[in-house]
C-alpha cells in the first residue's frame, strides 16, 4: 500500500484518538479530521503554530512514520525516526559495522554508476544527449577513484537548466531552493527505509562527515536524486517566479514519495522502491548478495 504524506502549513493541534491521527483547527468553523496512522509514511510540520502531543509522536514512531520539522524559513530541518525499526536491528547493524572496506568501495561504485545513469537518462528525456555521461557511468572504478561523480555533476548541472549563471549550491540562486526542499524530503524517505530495514542511517559507506547524522541516507539517496530534479524541472518550466516556495510548489515536491519509478523491472512508488533498495543493501552487508537494487530512470 502507498503510504501517505501529510503536510501541515497552517496552525493545527495534532493528537491521537481511537488509534488515529486527530487534527483540530483553531478556526471554529473548520471541522476536526481523522486519518488512520497505519496509512501514513511521513508528516511534515511546517507552521510554527502546529502542536503535536507526545502520545501521537509515540504512535507515529511505533508505526515507522517519519516526522519532518521545518524552520522559520519553512525549509525541512529536523527528522524524527523510530529507534527500533526492525526486529533484528542489533544483528543487522553489526553486519553494517563489520562491512569491509573493499565491499564499501564496491557499493559506492554501484551507487555512483546508478546515479550517473539516471542523470543521463533524465537529460535525454529533456532532449539532451550526453555520450560523455554514458561513458562515465560505464567506467566507474571501485570507490570512484576517478571522481566520475563530480565530472558527471559538472556536465549535468550545466545542461539541466537554461538559467544563466546557475550552479548547484545550497545557498545559490533559484531553483536551488526547490532542489534543497525536494532533497530534504527524499533524504527523509531514504532514512525511514534504512531504519525499517534495520540499519543505522548515520554510518555511511562513503559519506563520513562526523557532523552528519544521516551519512548512509546521503549515500543511498544519490541515484534517487534525478526524480527530485524531474519535479523541479517541471516547476521551472511552468512557474514564472521561483524565488519563493509557494504552497502549490511544496505540494508538487511533497508528491516525490509517491512518484512511480522502475526498479528491478517493475513499477513501484518511490517510497516502496526505497525499501527494496535498503533491503538489498542489507543483503550486501550480510554477504547474501553483491548488488544493490536501484531504480532505473526512464
Amino acid at each position: 500500500m502507498i503510504k501517505r504524506t501529510l503536510f501541515f502549513g497552517n496552525p493545527a493541534y495534532l493528537s491521537t484518538k481511537n488509534e488515529q491521527l486527530h487534527i483540530s483547527f483553531p478556526e471554529a468553523d473548520k471541522p476536526d479530521r481523522t486519518v488512520p496512522i497505519e496509512d501514513l509514511g511521513m508528516i511534515v510540520l511546517e507552521n510554527q503554530q502546529v502542536t503535536i502531543t507526545h502520545g501521537l509522536i509515540s504512535k507515529l514512531t511505533e508505526k515507522k512514520v517519519s516526522i519532518v520539522t521545518c524552520n522559520n524559513q519553512h525549509m525541512p530541518e529536523g527528522l524524527l525516526l523510530p529507534m527500533h525499526g526492525h526486529s533484528e536491528q542489533t544483528e543487522r547493524i553489526r553486519y553494517q559495522i563489520e562491512a569491509s572496506q573493499p565491499l564499501k568501495k564496491n557499493l559506492w561504485q554501484q551507487t555512483v554508476a546508478a546515479k550517473i545513469q539516471n542523470q543521463a537518462a533524465h537529460l535525454k528525456e529533456r532532449g539532451i544527449d550526453s555520450p560523455r555521461m554514458n561513458y562515465l557511468a560505464k567506467n566507474v572504478n571501485s570507490g570512484d577513484t576517478g571522481n566520475h561523480e563530480a565530472q558527471a555533476a559538472a556536465i549535468y548541472w550545466q545542461s539541466l537548466f537554461d538559467i544563466p549563471e546557475f550552479n548547484r549550491q545550497q545557498t545559490g540562486i533559484p531553483p536551488n531552493n526547490l532542489l534543497n526542499y525536494g532533497y530534504a524530503i527524499l533524504r527523509a524517505v531514504i532514512a525511514r527505509a534504512l531504519v525499517s530495514s534495520g540499519m543505522f542511517p548515520g554510518l555511511g559507506i562513503w559519506h563520513r562527515n562526523k557532523y552528519n547524522a544521516y551519512c548512509l541516507a546521503d549515500d543511498i539517496m544519490e541515484p534517487y536524486r534525478p526524480y527530485v530534479d524531474l519535479v523541479v524541472c517541471h516547476l521551472v518550466d511552468h512557474e514564472d517566479d521561483l524565488s519563493e516556495l509557494t504552497p502549490a510548489m511544496k505540494k508538487e515536491l511533497l508528491s516525490i514519495p509517491a512518484l512511480d519509478v522502475r526498479i528491478d523491472g517493475q513499477k513501484s512508488p518511490l517510497m516502496v522502491a526505497a525499501s527494496r533498495t535498503t533491503n538489498s543493501l542489507f543483503e550486501c552487508f550480510a554477504g547474501i548478495s553483491r548488488k544493490i537494487i536501484y531504480p532505473e530512470y526512464e
